[in-house]
């Protein structure tokens, strides 16, 4: 047979063809690779010198999935159908094909790859990789047969699972389900699925046996299925409020499995086809490929980032502890560094209570943890311990002079190339640097508490910070499993900036006497994790007060602060810190804190203010518009100029609801004529911090949006 595949190595040996499926980067479902698969099955199937078929991938990859960018561009509802019409044709052929086709998986094996090896006759598995139908976490159902071969293989409930959560499974637990049919070391797993490809060859296994359309064993009956799947709709709907794909899943399993599988198939396309050309999926998809290529800047993309292995911590508190975990499970030798051995201690303690849930969990011992600490942390309260480290973070008293002096002292001892970063939240990083004789090697690495488990990671350049810093911050990012979202120096950066100006509006709603209790509602109903009000009390009603002032000083009338906001701030009640912020927390059940209660009635009442009522519509649309407006006025400033990265970081940073895209993505669907329409009725009724950016009026009068394309 051919042997001259593109992406298909080809192997003969004994009547068993070897396929080595090799599609860099990831061995996606590119529509070249399908044909290239499809054209060496069918002449492996015409060669009378095959009899049998092994498939395996390359590296870390079976098949990751299918190509989602050449999916998301089919824009109308015939194309996809046909699209999937074409590749179920192929998966069929292999299905119901004469000879034995056997998947060795020798690494991640999701969504169209799981598909691949489901129409396989038997499935070998390597130890440890992932196995998982992970479509709805881009707001898709698989559209392979994903939901009628999976359930025929497993069983409906744990099917149920992989689908509607997109979860993937290990092999072993893949093994124990029944998906996989062997588990083999990897370095033995081609061997393994050539000897299984041997059995099929002697007849001591039955290819007609194994075709998993013709599976109905594992199958719920009626009533079963109905009992099953209304209990799903039900937890489902209590989760996925806002997302589509979960409930086409549920809707796929409940019209699908049964006895005539192409007629199934047929109607998971069609679902298939309605979450594709849903908004929430666009956006979901968006964010996947924006994730993906987070950090890419032309700035940096020609440089090779310096090699970063050991990495010096200054300070063990909350944050600092959070980062040595992530430098501990990333490889990194850690040195982790504070003012005394009080400090130092606590410090190893808070290091320790970051992994209690890995110990907990069972998915580490407590002799493991030992063992990492030992091997890979060093303490010390010297900062002469720290001139070997090619990364050094600060995360210790926010003091601009406290910080100033102490990277004035670390660049005597470092090395030249080591890159300094300040995880401050508020102090100007340029401001930072001026006490260094090279400025450039210094660079703000904001974390997100908490470090360990907070996928974000803003990286703050300051006015002089080199592109070699840079492009190694983005490199240590990747390293420890982070995304990089690169912004500039500014007040409040871009997150914190941005999130204050989402939730501003609140305040001017109080004051017009709107209920906090509705505004509250409106914004989690909206998709937020939480209101203006938790919001304030989980981080301190005085921390937010105190960086309203600086916004005010450093950004001019549009932030000065509003006379409600330093009545409550007035009532000293700051939140969960101090047991009553806008919510009393020193009982067993959670109430409004009467004092912040009256002390808003108060005002009111001296300000003639009657209480009225507001539509959850009216409220978002106040701060969706301010929103909008902070983020058009970063793009002004030049802290950030890139929407998409914009949108990644207040959906990993903030909870913004992923399926509505991020805050520019609602501008570009609500109209940014709209946008300023509403901003230019909010500027007369409440005032300047409503005033319209220059950008959002430029915008509106030639009908552009943020994303081009």
């Amino acid at each position: 047979m051919r042997m001259d595949y593109k992406t298909v190595r080809v192997a003969v040996n004994d009547g068993v063809a070897v396929f080595v499926l090799d599609n860099p980067p990831v061995n996606q479902l590119s529509e070249h690779f399908v044909l290239e698969i499809a054209d060496a099955v069918a002449e492996a199937f015409r060669d009378g010198a095959v009899q049998a078929i092994v498939m395996t991938g390359t590296g870390k990859n079976f098949i990751a999935g299918a190509d989602i960018t050449q999916i998301k561009d089919v824009k109308s509802r015939e194309g996809i159908l046909q699209l999937l019409a074409e590749n179920n044709r192929f998966l069929n052929s292999i299905e119901t094909g004469p000879k034995p086709v056997i998947a060795a998986i020798n690494g991640n094996c999701l969504g169209g790859g799981l598909e691949l090896a489901m129409v396989c006759h038997y499935r070998v598995a390597a130890r440890g990789v992932d196995l998982g139908q992970a479509e709805v976490q881009i707001g898709l159902i698989p559209g392979a047969g994903g939901t009628q071969r999976l359930p025929r293989l497993i069983g409906l409930p744990n099917a149920i699972e992989m689908i509607t959560t997109g979860k993937a499974i290990k092999a072993e637990q893949a093994h124990a389900r029944t998906l996989v049919d062997e588990l083999a070391q990897p370095d033995q797993l081609v061997e393994a699925a050539v000897k299984a490809a041997r059995r099929f060859m002697s007849g001591r296994l039955n290819r007609s046996n194994r075709v998993t359309r013709f599976r109905y064993d594992r199958l719920p009956s009626a009533a079963e299925k109905k009992a099953l799947l209304d209990f799903t709709k039900l937890m489902t709907a209590a989760k996925a409020k806002g997302y589509v794909a979960p409930f086409k899943a549920i809707e796929a399993l409940e019209k699908g499995l049964g006895y005539d599988l192409d007629a199934d198939l047929t109607m998971e396309a069609g679902l298939f086809a309605d979450c594709l050309l849903s908004d929430v999926a666009q956006n979901l998809i968006g964010i996947f490929l924006n994730t993906r290529s987070a950090g890419r800047l032309p700035r940096i993309e020609n440089l090779k980032p310096a090699k970063i292995e050991k990495v010096a911590m200054l300070g063990g508190g909350v944050m600092g502890s959070g980062i040595v975990h992530l430098l501990l499970t990333g490889g990194f030798q850690t040195v982790l560094w504070d003012i005394d051995e009080r400090a130092v201690q606590k410090g190893m303690n808070a290091v320790r209570g970051t992994f209690d849930y890995h110990l907990k969990n069972k998915k580490m011992s407590a002799a493991e943890l030992d063992a990492m600490l030992a091997k890979q942390l060093v303490t010390t309260r010297s900062l002469e311990d720290i001139q070997g480290a090619d990364l050094v973070i600060e995360a210790v008293l926010e003091d601009m002079l406290v910080k100033q002096d102490l990277w004035k002292k670390l660049e005597g001892i470092c090395r030249p190339e080591a890159t300094f970063a300040t995880n401050t939240s508020a102090l100007p990083i340029t401001e930072m640097a001026t006490v260094l004789n090279d400025p450039g090697r210094m660079i703000g690495l904001h974390f997100f508490n908490p470090a360990q488990r907070m996928q974000l990671l803003e990286i703050i350049c300051a006015q002089k910070t080199s592109d070699q810093t840079l492009a190694a911050s983005v490199a240590f990012a990747r390293a420890i499993k982070k995304i990089p979202i690169v912004v500039h120096d500014g007040p409040g950066f871009y997150v914190s900036r941005q999130l204050m100006g989402l939730m501003s509006g609140s305040i001017y709603l109080m004051a017009d006497g709107v209920d906090a209790a509705v505004i509250e509602a409106a914004m989690v109903d909206f998709g937020m994790p939480m209101g203006p009000a938790a919001l304030s009390d989980l981080t301190g009603i005085d921390i937010n007060y105190h960086v309203n002032k600086t916004f005010e000083q450093r950004l001019g009338e549009r932030w000065k602060v509003h006379p409600l906001t330093e009545v409550i701030y007035r009532t000293g009640c700051y939140g969960r810190k101090t047991g009553s912020g806008y919510m009393d927390y020193s009982g067993s059940t959670l109430v409004p804190n009467p004092k912040v209660g009256d002390a808003v009635r108060n005002y009111l009442d001296a300000h003639g203010v009657k209480p009225r009522k507001a539509s959850a519509q009216e409220i978002i649309d106040l701060m969706l518009a301010a929103g909008i407006n902070e983020a058009a006025l970063m793009i002004e400033e030049g802290i950030c100029d890139r929407p998409q990265d914009m949108d990644l970081a207040m959906i990993y940073g903030t909870g913004f609801p992923p399926y509505r895209g991020g805050i520019l993505r609602y501008a570009d669907q609500w109209g940014v004529q709209n946008v300023y329409r509403k901003l230019a009725a909010l500027e007369k009724e409440y005032g300047a911090h409503f005033k319209p950016a220059g950008l959002i009026q430029a915008m509106a009068g030639a009908g552009s949006t943020f994303y081009k394309g």
